[in-house]
């Protein structure tokens, strides 16, 4: 459940990344099948959609108008979506518990990301410390899951 877990704390930051890491690595043939994703994941058109929307996430999140990530509809966003990729790393059979880690990960770690962000924002702005951010939240999601396609998580 640590794929979980891990890929929970990437939720917090950004809802839909996990969901895009995980259909490319499923779609790329990149997911071991002992994990419970289910088998529509791997379809090449879901990681297309999941990594638009991804982009158009992490667009939209360096706008003035962006809400902050712990209104009600963001960390709903977060659990849904997180939940979902957090339980299809889980191994096979315990989807719904990875899931529940998953999307409580996410959400808890939410708010010390709405934190140091609203902090940093205070003397970088808007702009780029959300380009940080992203860059450590692609980075943390490719991390997680070159481990978990080496069964290493």
């Amino acid at each position: 459940m640590l794929a979980s877990i891990l890929m929970g704390l990437v939720g917090g930051q950004r809802s839909m990344t996990p969901l895009a890491a995980v259909a490319v690595a499923a779609a790329g043939g990149h997911l071991p099948r002992d994990r419970a994703a289910p088998d529509f994941l791997r379809n090449p058109a879901i990681a297309t959609g999941a990594v638009a929307l991804a982009l158009a996430e992490l667009g939209g999140d360096k706008m003035k108008s962006a809400p902050d990530r712990i209104v009600p509809l963001g960390l709903a966003a977060r659990m849904i979506m997180a939940g979902f990729a957090c339980g299809s790393l889980a191994p096979r059979g315990a989807f719904w518990k990875g899931a529940a880690i998953g999307a409580t990960t996410a959400v808890a770690a939410s708010y010390p990301g709405w934190y140091a962000r609203i902090t940093a924002m205070e003397d970088h702005g808007q702009t780029s410390t959300g380009l940080v951010e992203d860059a450590i939240v692609i980075a943390g999601a490719a991390a997680i899951m070159a481990k978990v396609s080496r069964d290493e998580i």
